[in-house]
């Protein structure tokens, strides 16, 4: 509970800027109750943290008083913080310029609410916000019907036509919104499909639930959940080719639209990162390489990084992508010099990063020092995963961190427990309903190593490696060499090379 205090978390949040402004917003403020939450606010500033024991000992505040004391700072330091120019944008203009006419428009002002309502509309309409500027016109309309002339007659077809135009982009919007969301959920919930039948279901659904319409007729903000929606669709059905297209669409949007980077940022972050996720998940080093060089420059200009939300998403964007770049590449141990600085910033970011993304980085981190045949350290990443209880993490992700941890405790020679590590790995993959045909191999082949003679092993191997190359490009299947390169793991063991060279030697047949 006090940990994750939310007022507490807010003044935590807070820059020396921002706190020195809310002094300032404050000191103008005046009687008793402004000077408690003043007197609190330091308290919660210097406390490292949240201790009601010690707000009370240092504050002139009763305990039955602490629950209003810090709604009212709370409260206070949002407004505070709205009034910071660093805060403002075009929305909020539009949103506070519609306050202004609704009181103008109380207080019978009609001509002065209109001319109001008029600017925030032009700037609603060029920065596509279609959801305010359709209430923009609605307001119109209201100020329209006591204020309306015979010289402004025309006003009142030129507002019903704009009404209606405007309704039917907002209609659209809500279609494409909604399907994208659903998709997404989708995607988070059941992850990839995993046979026919699951295919049959998603497919019918997307065609079912994608409205009619003409891209050339579709705003801006339409466009960004239209390829939203189709890149999460081939998301689930693992058509990551396709997945790629939408993706680099969707990132297009901004590059043609650049203003919109400032006015989203969250969504050119976010589409930059799945544009290399997905030329990730299609191994083409090349294009990776060239579009993780792209977003480092765009990060240097800081044009569009305005805000603690927007840095955090740029570093754990930054970061795991270039992470994957190691994979690509096979330079494990290169990469293992990247982790102490991840694990800094991870600290510095903690507040704004969930747990989920933590601990998809410590996997990542267990796949670099298994890579570079570091089981120890990899395994001691992966005993962080599985045991973190509250984790909502994707159940893909979950289960290959088993597998993993499994052929770890294999080469780290820890194999005096290995029988029972299969058995409750089995049943955690049973109980999840993830055990693909990839999986039972695995675990089958791991099962019966014991009784494989030394001599035995490079043709026990070869076998696995045989069985497990055909569903390297199977549609459903394939999915589990994404998070586990098990092929290059079994090719180092035939070979008697590391997994390292192999992959290493991979990347520069295929990029020469």
């Amino acid at each position: 509970m006090e940990k994750t205090d939310a007022l507490f978390l807010l003044v935590k949040s807070l820059t020396k800027s921002e706190k020195r402004q809310f002094k300032l917003y404050a000191g103008r403020l005046g009687g008793n109750s402004e000077k408690n939450f003043i007197a609190l606010f330091s308290v919660l500033d210097k406390l490292t943290e949240f201790d009601e024991k010690q707000i009370l000992l240092k504050t002139n505040i009763k305990k039955q008083q602490l629950s209003n004391s810090k709604a009212h700072l709370y409260r206070q330091i949002l407004v505070s913080l709205k009034l910071n120019p660093i805060h403002q944008n075009a929305k909020m203009q539009v949103r506070e310029q519609l306050d202004f006419a609704t009181i103008l428009y109380n207080k019978g002002l009609h001509r002065q609410s209109l001319k109001v309502l008029d600017k925030a509309k032009a700037i609603a309409l060029s920065n596509e916000d279609t959801i305010l500027a359709f209430s923009i016109v609605e307001l119109e309309k209201v100020v329209e019907s006591q204020y309306i002339t015979r010289s402004l007659s025309s006003r009142a077809d030129d507002l019903i036509a704009q009404s209606k135009d405007l309704g039917e982009k907002t209609l659209m919007l809500s279609k494409l919104s909604n399907l994208s969301l659903q998709l997404y959920s989708m995607l988070l919930k059941r992850g990839y499909v995993s046979n026919d039948k699951d295919f049959e279901e998603v497919r019918a659904f997307f065609k079912s639930s994608l409205p009619e319409y003409d891209i050339r007729k579709l705003g801006i903000i339409e466009k960004l959940y239209l390829y939203k929606a189709y890149l999460w669709y081939n998301f689930i059905v693992q058509d990551f080719v396709s997945g790629y297209r939408y993706a680099q669409k969707w990132v297009d949007l901004f590059c043609y639209n650049p203003e919109m980077k400032k006015t989203n940022p969250v969504f050119y972050l976010k589409g930059i990162n799945y544009l290399l996720e997905v030329l990730f998940l299609v191994q083409h080093l090349t294009k990776f390489r060239s579009t993780l060089i792209f977003f480092e420059e765009e990060l240097k200009k800081q044009n569009f990084l305005i805000n603690e939300n927007t840095e955090s998403l740029a570093f754990l964007y930054l970061y795991l992508n270039k992470i994957n770049l190691y994979f690509l590449e096979g330079n494990f141990n290169l990469g293992l010099s990247l982790i102490p600085e991840v694990l800094d910033e991870i600290e510095s970011h903690r507040s704004k990063i969930d747990e989920h993304h933590v601990m998809v980085f410590y996997y990542k981190f267990a796949s670099l020092y298994f890579g570079a045949s570091k089981y120890e350290k990899c395994i001691f990443y992966l005993e962080k995963i599985m045991k973190n209880k509250q984790l909502g993490m994707r159940e893909d992700l979950l289960c290959f961190t088993r597998i993993l941890n499994l052929i770890a405790h294999y080469e780290a020679g820890m194999d005096q427990n290995l029988e029972a590590l299969i058995k409750s790995t089995y049943k955690f993959l049973i109980k999840m309903n993830e055990l693909h045909l990839v999986q039972q191999k695995i675990i089958a082949f791991l099962r019966n190593l014991s009784k494989i003679y030394p001599h035995e092993l490079r043709n026990a191997f070869k076998e696995l490696y045989l069985e497990l190359k055909e569903f390297e490009n199977h549609p459903y299947e394939k999915r589990s060499f994404m998070y586990l390169d098990i092929i290059s793991w079994l090719e180092s063991k035939i070979e008697n090379v590391s997994v390292e060279s192999i992959i290493k030697k991979k990347s520069k047949l295929k990029y020469k």
